[in-house]
């Protein structure tokens, strides 16, 4: 039994035609990254990224400009691409004469024993793969205002005029970017004082100044009460203690996502959670009960697609090979945010260095300090790298600016595969002028 048919999809393979299935999804198959998560937002993104730099062809000498986005029709083909491939997953899952599947929420009903569509069924191997939602906070009057989340905001019938957003995380900043590209006024509230406040001290806080040259960005608020009046939803917020009323005509709900685990009440089965409601999995992705395994979303705190797809490769070699087991090994986990600019980061913070007393060295090399940076005239984007002087190997890179989430990739494999910094630097040729030039400055940069 497979609940979930996000990644817990993938673990179907050849090698299990000869047993019988049951797949569990209450919604499209494909999950939250299909659906409402990485790949529409991301096609969104782009489109938004193309709106953005549109605008700042003429400080570089090219007559372009930003004239109004045709909403239905980005949106359309969004999901006139999208829905088709999550059906054709579903319907391809229904033909195969060994898997049954259930277009339907579960509950557990005891151990092992789970009731959906109004059927009590059990299984000797379940896999709980049922990912997260959204979490919605307990303002006054929010249930009644008609509120967005992720899972909703994308599909929207128009484009808002006025977006106002609660929330300051990945979510909130690259949805908020995408409507303000396309020409919505947009108003970010976060109770924190910056935004993606869990990024490197130094990247959040530049990112936050350039979100404040682009949005009305309210630092340190929090939303007391929510009310709406005719079209307009009208949000009482206190900033520093000042109170104010501000009005928008959409409100997107953007402050995190809560396992799925309640939902299913594996309670009921003697699956044990943590005290956030993730499911608790040991190394080979086991959770307490003989016979149960847990992935993705559900489990991992990080929800993060490429964990998923990783935990959920582990889960499927386990289940079929009981008697020669993988564990989840201790890999460096990157992660991007696509709002504009980029962010991308792997390893420690500095932040987290000096709270767990860990020698270290860095240094932030500015993208302009390259020639293809020097070539953009880029002179707010940098990459910042930490390292132990001890080993000479990197414990974080923290990227912002263009193409960030593909140029970090070069040093995530030098640090999962234990090279130094001189290694990273030195061992091959960087390629003159490409952008990929700042990581290498920044490598011999590096004071150790």
């Amino acid at each position: 039994m497979i609940i979930g048919a996000g990644s817990g999809n993938s673990i179907i393979g050849p090698q299990h035609d000869d047993w019988d299935i049951a797949m569990i999804e209450r919604g499209r198959f494909g999950g939250t990254c299909m659906n409402v998560g990485c790949i529409p937002s991301k096609m969104f993104v782009y489109s938004a990224l193309l709106a953005e730099l549109a605008t700042h062809g003429p400080a570089l000498g090219v007559d372009t400009r930003f004239e109004g986005a045709d909403w239905p029709a980005i949106r359309d083909r969004v999901f006139g691409r999208i829905d088709p491939i999550a059906e054709a997953g579903a319907e391809y899952r229904e033909s195969l004469p060994n898997v049954t599947v259930y277009r339907d929420s579960a509950r557990f009903t005891g151990p092992k024993q789970v009731t959906v569509a109004g059927e009590v069924i059990t299984a000797d191997k379940i896999v709980l793969a049922a990912g997260a939602r959204p979490m919605i906070p307990d303002i006054a009057g929010l249930d009644e205002v008609g509120y967005q989340t992720s899972d909703t905001i994308m599909r929207l019938e128009r484009l808002p005029e006025h977006l106002l957003v609660i929330g300051g995380g990945y979510i909130a900043t690259e949805l908020g970017n995408v409507f303000g590209s396309f020409g919505s006024e947009v108003t970010i509230m976060v109770r924190s004082g910056r935004l993606l406040r869990h990024e490197d001290d130094d990247v959040s806080l530049r990112f936050t100044e350039e979100y404040r040259h682009k949005f009305d960005v309210r630092c340190m608020t929090q939303v007391l009460a929510a009310r709406r009046e005719g079209s307009e939803i009208v949000l009482t917020i206190s900033q520093n203690g000042v109170h104010e009323e501000i009005r928008g005509d959409q409100l997107l709900v953007a402050t995190g996502r809560v396992p799925n685990s309640d939902d299913l009440d594996v309670a009921a089965a003697g699956v044990t959670i943590d005290a956030a409601g993730y499911v608790r999995t040991d190394s080979r992705m086991r959770t307490n009960v003989p016979g149960v395994w847990a992935l993705g979303d559900i489990t991992n705190p990080a929800q993060l697609k490429h964990v998923a797809n990783y935990e959920a490769r582990v889960v499927a070699h386990n289940i079929t090979h009981p008697d020669d087991p993988i564990e989840i090994d201790g890999r460096p986990v990157p992660h991007a945010v696509f709002g504009h600019p980029q962010v991308a980061s792997v390893g420690l913070t500095e932040r987290e260095c000096h709270e767990r007393d860990i020698p270290h060295v860095s240094h932030i090399q500015a993208f302009g300090s390259a020639a293809y940076g020097w070539a953009m005239e880029d002179t707010r984007s940098f990459v910042k790298l930490i390292a132990d002087p001890a080993t000479r190997r990197l414990l974080g890179v923290h990227i912002i600016g263009p193409q960030a989430s593909t140029l970090i990739q070069q040093l995530i494999q030098g640090m999962t595969l234990g090279q130094t910094v001189d290694e990273m630097a030195r061992a091959q040729y960087w390629i003159h002028p490409a952008l990929p030039e700042v990581l290498e400055q920044a490598l011999l940069e590096l004071q150790l």
